[in-house]
């Protein structure tokens, strides 16, 4: 067959396949373009989940008549002046309006300020496109009606209403976190309407996005890097979800979905949530276009970075900062999950006459009071040795002599207060200065003995364990580079690997924390690793695993009776140790319980 030129019309088609995928798609496109032009408010309306009507309103900088005509035809744009490597713009490829208009009944109204009038343009199926003058607000309004009637195979792959109008929604969700002096407001007869007016500081947006109790949760980070910034805030570990849909990346104002910030994300958090779970991050990275690589796909959600490396270890470093800072505090979730279960249902206060004094009961530490419980001598620390062959760390303990003389009189004036009192032999209850603190003694010391196991595993190189003949790995050329440029990374952790021809490697040394390992299993896991996530983590993720389960086995068990020296001690040790306020699996070790929290409890407030 002869080589035919296609028709603009078949180009402009074939280009919103991959521009326009879904209705959200479509009203990215347009927000992106009123971000652009300078809107302060943005209004969308859709029907139908956006497959019957589309419409955003702005009140930008509006277009002539000269540029309405270009802005419905492709590769026409206002926004490279500086070239690709100068992008400071949402949109910049000139595709959307002519891809959008080549599959939808497309029309534009637009008027500049201070312009006696405006002018408008329609497009339906890819025809038309002669500007003629039109009644219009200062700004720009662009309407979608029937999106995909010119091409209707397209339909068949689309979801129902409700699908549809919960992608817009994210849209306008990421965009209005991205931007909070813009107004935002979504509606249309398939919707109730939602309003995201302007906000003064980044976290009241956030919080209008993802809520207060965000809000309550989120630790605000900020870190530079040689020419790379990173702010935001990110909640702490006790505050999770059950997907990643809740985490929110934005590269110069861009939202973006790439792998490598996610990869961070959860390598930031690798020993602090349970596996199947996600944090809740919104992650602000502002650098110079030079420097990254947005015009990866024409959906403009794929990033690259010149240095990968320096971005990810600046979101790991800061996040890990910002963690260790303040990141052992306990969810409020928990706290108000509490008072629910305590709170009253229809019960009135009881009555107490204001002329008698309250006198608290006698102190159960007190010798005197015969509540308090007897107390056993079974060692605070390691109830099973450790297995051999490794670190012979020693494990922390909480006898009474390892209290500091500052400490040996508890107050309340600490952190986490002075212990009170032993609930059911696992749950220490302490008293603050303007609460009460609840503590679950178990997942508190398994904690701290793992935080114990990971320094001495990150004090030099692990041990290991020799194999009396390496262990050969066939793979592919491509993972067995990328194997060898982390040999030295894996050394630290007691694997040693090397190159056995262009298409093997060669095992000679395994952690011996793993014991028997499946040597092959576990080299094309770490291959595979690499490649998806440019690092393998996979192997100190079994390390920890394996400390973590010995810290399980190790720490203080439920049903011990502690001595109150060991409840104190326990609480200092805490209030010393980074990431203290949720255990190994991610469960919270404490809840907090404010003094007016009890008082509403009992109808004092």
């Amino acid at each position: 067959m002869a080589v035919q030129q296609l028709p603009d019309t078949l180009i402009n088609q074939i280009a919103a396949g991959e521009v326009v995928e879904r209705p959200a798609s479509v009203v990215k496109e347009l927000v992106e373009n009123a971000i652009d032009a300078g809107a302060k408010r943005v209004e969308i309306a859709t029907a139908g989940g956006g497959k019957s009507l589309i419409r955003v309103s702005d009140d930008g900088s509006g277009m002539s008549p000269e540029d309405l005509a270009l802005a419905v035809r492709r590769h026409c744009t206002s926004k490279l002046g500086g070239g690709l490597n100068d992008i400071r713009t949402l949109g910049f490829r000139g595709e959307a309006l002519p891809s959008i208009g080549s599959v939808a009944k497309l029309k534009i109204v637009s008027r500049e300020p201070g312009a006696e009038s405006g002018y408008e343009v329609r497009v339906d199926g890819g025809a038309g496109g002669e500007p003629r003058p039109a009644p219009a607000n200062p700004g720009t309004m662009v309407e979608v009606r029937d999106l995909f009637f010119a091409t209707p195979a397209r339909l068949k792959f689309m979801k129902g209403e409700r699908a549809e109008s919960g992608a817009i929604t994210e849209v306008i969700r990421r965009m209005a976190i991205a931007f909070p002096h813009v107004r935002f407001v979504l509606s249309g007869p398939d919707r109730m309407t939602t309003e995201f007016s302007t906000a003064a500081r980044p976290i009241d947006r956030i919080s209008q996005v993802l809520g207060r109790e965000f809000a309550d949760n989120a630790i605000e980070i900020e870190a530079v890097r040689e020419d790379v910034q990173l702010s935001g805030h990110v909640g702490v570990p006790t505050y999770n979800r059950a997907n990643s849909l809740n985490q929110y990346a934005f590269v110069n104002g861009r939202p973006v979905q790439d792998k490598q910030i996610m990869s961070a994300l959860r390598a930031a958090y690798s020993d602090r949530i349970p596996r199947g779970r996600f944090p809740v991050a919104v992650l602000m990275i502002e650098l110079d276009p030079a420097l990254v690589d947005v015009n990866v796909h024409p959906a403009k959600a794929d990033v690259r970075f010149r240095d990968p490396g320096l971005v990810r270890g600046l979101i790991i470093g800061a996040i890990r900062q910002a963690l260790e800072r303040e990141g052992d505090r306990a969810s409020t979730s928990g706290t108000t999950g509490m008072l629910s279960a305590l709170r009253p249902q229809g019960a009135a206060p009881a009555y107490r006459p204001a002329n008698v004094s309250y006198r608290p009961p006698a102190n159960w530490s007190q010798e005197a009071s015969p509540y308090r419980p007897q107390n056993t001598e079974v060692p605070f620390g390691f109830a099973e040795p450790v297995q051999p062959g490794f670190i012979d760390a020693e494990i922390p303990s909480a006898r009474a002599e390892d209290i500091p003389p500052q400490t040996a009189a508890p107050q309340a004036s600490h952190p986490l207060g002075a212990a009170r009192a032993q609930v059911h032999e696992n749950y220490i209850v302490s008293q603050t200065q303007d609460g009460l603190v609840i503590v679950d003694q178990h997942a508190a010391h398994e904690r701290l003995v793992f935080e114990k196991l990971k320094g001495a595993m990150s004090g030099g190189r692990l041990p290991s364990q020799m194999l009396l003949l390496p262990e050969i790995v066939d793979l592919p050329e491509e993972d067995c580079d990328r194997l060898a440029e982390k040999a030295a990374d894996f050394e630290q952790l007691g694997l040693g690997i090397e190159r056995f021809g262009p298409g093997a490697i060669a095992v000679r040394e395994t952690p011996a924390l793993l014991g028997e390992v499946d040597v092959p299993s576990l080299v094309r896991d770490l291959a595979d690793e690499i490649a998806e996530w440019g690092d393998a983590a996979g192997l100190r993720d079994r390390l920890e695993s394996v400390a973590s389960t010995m810290a399980c086995h190790g720490s203080v068990r439920s049903g011990r009776l502690l001595k109150p020296e060991e409840m104190n001690a326990l609480l200092r040790q805490m209030e010393a140790t980074p990431g203290s306020g949720q255990c190994n699996h991610g469960r919270p070790t404490y809840i907090t319980l404010s003094l007016a929290d009890i008082e509403r409890l009992f109808a004092r407030r």
